[in-house]
């Protein structure tokens, strides 16, 4: 009989908190008797969107660059993104002394690609329809003899960003359902292993836009399915495919998948600044607009959410709330 060792443990979670204590922030957890009415329980915020770079990615990118030998920190680092793992990277690379290049589509928010370059990083843009960045950033490491850090398919980087998980459960004690956003699935891969490692009876929900279905379609199939690039707000979860690490964690850890449309998202996007006083971005917005919706069904008593980020600009946030019905 032969056992296949996951990517990701508790332990490495743990591992990765003592790794990140005094570096990344702890961030809130936020409550609202107005969410708790609507959705039908109590609601508990990780506030992800209070991290450094303004996401849940500063966790799991410097999880991953702190453990680079000094041979290839001398060298520096690549990675791959939309936006939020590239301030991740570019931020992780200044802290440890190094320089980063990251590989963004044309069309990235410019907040986050102005804030990439701010923490000192070189950008290299493509087309995210046409062009395949994991071969561009992979050949550009090659070329240049650079660490090459991927958003999600990492086992350094599920493991830091299941430490918001950690630190959720930590404050708040057992809780009965975790939502989370799902895009290429690291954030949920590293939350499913510390929640049914602490909890194992906790009922895990990923969240993703409607056009951007590739995960429940995966888990549906179960195997890894292709959709054409999605065209959503949603741009940190715009993916066509799960990741391969991150995904043999989530069919078997993940519950289930909702879908939530754009309209939904920014109504939830408007809920959280009028309500709730916060900036959140439309891919963090994913797990309140299921709450908000009922599309998880009948909550269990005490639910956790995990916003995963607020990065978006004035212009467009005021552009996407600006049509939104609550």
């Amino acid at each position: 009989m032969t056992t296949t060792t996951p990517p990701v443990t508790l332990d490495d979670v743990r591992d990765a908190a003592a790794r990140l204590e005094g570096v990344a922030r702890r961030t809130p957890v936020l409550r609202s008797r107005t969410l708790d009415e609507l959705a039908g329980a109590e609601v508990f915020l990780k506030c992800e969107n209070f991290q450094r770079v303004g996401a849940f990615k500063f966790r799991g990118a410097y999880n991953a660059a702190s453990r680079l030998t000094p041979e290839q920190l001398s060298r520096g680092i690549a990675a791959y993104s939309s936006g939020n793992h590239a301030q991740a990277v570019a931020l992780a690379a200044r802290e440890l002394g190094t320089t980063a290049v990251i590989v963004m589509p044309e069309d990235a928010p410019p907040s986050k690609r102005a804030a990439t370059a701010g923490y000192g990083a070189e950008i290299v843009t493509y087309d995210r329809y046409t062009a395949d960045r994991v071969a561009i950033a992979e050949a550009l490491a090659a070329d240049r003899g650079l660490a090459l850090i991927p958003p999600y398919e990492h086992p350094h980087v599920m493991a830091g960003q299941g430490t918001a998980a950690l630190e959720l459960l930590e404050e708040v004690g057992e809780l009965d359902a975790l939502l989370t956003p799902v895009g290429g699935g690291g954030l949920m891969a590293g939350s499913a292993t510390v929640a049914k490692g602490l909890h194992p009876g906790i009922r895990t929900v990923g969240v993703e836009p409607e056009a951007g279905d590739d995960t429940k379609r995966s888990l549906e199939a179960g195997r890894r399915v292709s959709i054409p690039v999605p065209r959503t707000i949603a741009d940190g979860q715009a993916l066509h495919t799960p990741g391969e690490l991150t995904f043999s964690v989530n069919r078997r850890l993940l519950d289930e998948v909702v879908l939530v449309t754009d309209d939904e998202i920014r109504d939830a996007m408007r809920f959280a600044f009028e309500r709730l006083k916060i900036v959140v971005e439309p891919s963090g917005a994913t797990p309140l607009a299921a709450l908000l919706t009922g599309r998880v069904g009948p909550l269990p008593p005490r639910v956790g959410v995990v916003v995963s980020g607020g990065n978006v600009d004035a212009g467009r946030f005021a552009e996407l709330c600006g049509g939104a019905t609550h």
